[in-house]
């Protein structure tokens, strides 16, 4: 079996993640006694920005989102990981 090295102590998400980003976690854990855990409650990170918006694209946003029953904000997001998702599969089938 081979010995794993010590975790460091993290000050913070941002240096958790780029420690991960560039360290192989099999050097640090035995994946092997690892136990799936479930978050239920568990919200992603958000991050508040602003962005000026047409008047007019709000309130055509307001008026899709009011006939689907969802708040108009929620509504940005979903389009905006729509066109995210279809940019990156158009992304990655020009690079094959």
């Amino acid at each position: 079996m081979k010995k794993l090295k010590k975790l460091p102590e993290f000050k913070n998400e941002e240096e958790e993640f780029e420690f991960w980003s560039t360290h192989d976690s099999t050097e640090y854990l035995d994946w092997n006694k690892a136990k799936r855990a479930i978050f239920p409650n568990l919200r992603p990170t958000m991050k508040l920005i602003s962005v000026r918006i047409p008047v007019l694209m709000i309130e055509r946003l307001k008026l899709l989102a009011n006939k689907r029953d969802v708040p108009y904000q929620s509504l940005i997001k979903i389009f905006l990981m729509r066109g995210i998702n279809e940019e990156l599969k158009t992304e990655t089938l020009i690079r094959k």
